[in-house]
Formats: structure tokens, C-alpha cells, sequence
């Protein structure tokens, strides 16, 4: 398992495959109860993080958030020495309701099943990090805490400082792939070269 962690950070051909999970941990989960209760929660702020971000980057957004909180459980869990499986999805959902907390603190929220119980969305962001902070450091194993905190940390910096650094400057990234892709294609790669 320390071997695989750290292929991750190679040059090796094979790295490519080993990456490959931690992107499709974004949509897997641990039971069907959990696959409700997130996409019941990306469900109920899909509306405000499109609106906030728009649709192509709500989906790049989420796919990154999948992607690092994956990441960040996989060294928590290596330095904690516990061997067990790690899934983005709940991560990311957690970004999206960490940046959706972010851009609007002063919103009103409740629980589903105690909706005549209402707290404001920066307080309710608060409580789930101070939540997650005590699972992870208590070693409690109800969440994937690292994954939940990772999530939560990058949808807020992201809505914070990653839109301008990142989105709005991605033409020559965005170029330069391209580009490397005509290259590779024109190598022999199994595509037609332009």
C-alpha cells in the first residue's frame, strides 16, 4: 500500500493507472445510505454552486475536490498506519457545500428531518469542520474525517482564491494542453495528427 501511495508521484507509464482511482472515488461510496444522504446534500445546494460558479466549472470544481479529498485521506491514513479505503465522493460533496457556506455565511439552513430547527449556513460550515476535526484527532471511524476536512477546505479556498488564480487564467493551460495532446497524437499514439 506505501508502495502504490508514493507510484503516485512518479514518472513511471504506470503511474497513469494508479490515478485513476482516486478520480473514480468520486462517485463511489460505502452503502447505499451514504449515496442517499450525499446526493440528497448535493442535491439541495446543486442550484446555488451552479449559479455560483456555472455548470463547466461546477463539474471541474467537483472532479478536483473528488481527486484531493481522496488525496488528503490517503496521507492521513498512511500516517495513521489504517488501511482502509478511501472515497472522494463525500469530499467533494463537502466542497461543494463548503463553498456554497463560504459565498453565502448569512443563508439559512435546516436539517431534513428537523426543519423547525433553523442556524445560518457559516455556522453550520463550522460546526461540520469542528466535527471532522474531532473525528480525525480522536481517530473516531463514523466519516472518512480527512477526506470530509479536505473537501471542505478546498471548496473554501477555492471560492475564496482558486476562481481567480485558477479559472479565470486557465487559457494558456488549457492552450498548452492542447497542444500536447496534438503532439502525443501525432506520435504514434493510436490518434490522427493535425
Amino acid at each position: 500500500m506505501r508502495r502504490m501511495m508514493f507510484t503516485y508521484f512518479t514518472s513511471d507509464p504506470s503511474s497513469k493507472a494508479l490515478c485513476s482511482p482516486m478520480l473514480l472515488s468520486t462517485f463511489s461510496h460505502f452503502s447505499l445510505f451514504h449515496m442517499a444522504a450525499n446526493m440528497y446534500v448535493l442535491w439541495s445546494f446543486s442550484s446555488s454552486i451552479v449559479s455560483l460558479l456555472g455548470s463547466e466549472q461546477f463539474v471541474a470544481v467537483y472532479l478536483s475536490a473528488g481527486v484531493i479529498s481522496t488525496f488528503v485521506s490517503y496521507v492521513a491514513k498512511m500516517a495513521t498506519g489504517r488501511f482502509e479505503p478511501s472515497l472522494g465522493a463525500s469530499g467533494a460533496i463537502m466542497t461543494v457545500l463548503a463553498a456554497v457556506c463560504t459565498k453565502m455565511p448569512e443563508a439559512k439552513l435546516a436539517i431534513i428531518f428537523l426543519p423547525m430547527f433553523t442556524f445560518t449556513a457559516g455556522s453550520a460550515l463550522k460546526a461540520i469542520i469542528a466535527f471532522d476535526t474531532a473525528g480525525l484527532a480522536l481517530g473516531w471511524r463514523l466519516f472518512d474525517h480527512a477526506a470530509h476536512l479536505g473537501g471542505a477546505l478546498f471548496g473554501m479556498w477555492y471560492v475564496t482564491y482558486g476562481h481567480e488564480l485558477i479559472w479565470k487564467n486557465r487559457e494558456p493551460l488549457v492552450k498548452a494542453w492542447h497542444e500536447m495532446r496534438t503532439k502525443n497524437m501525432g506520435k504514434g499514439g493510436g490518434g490522427r495528427s493535425n
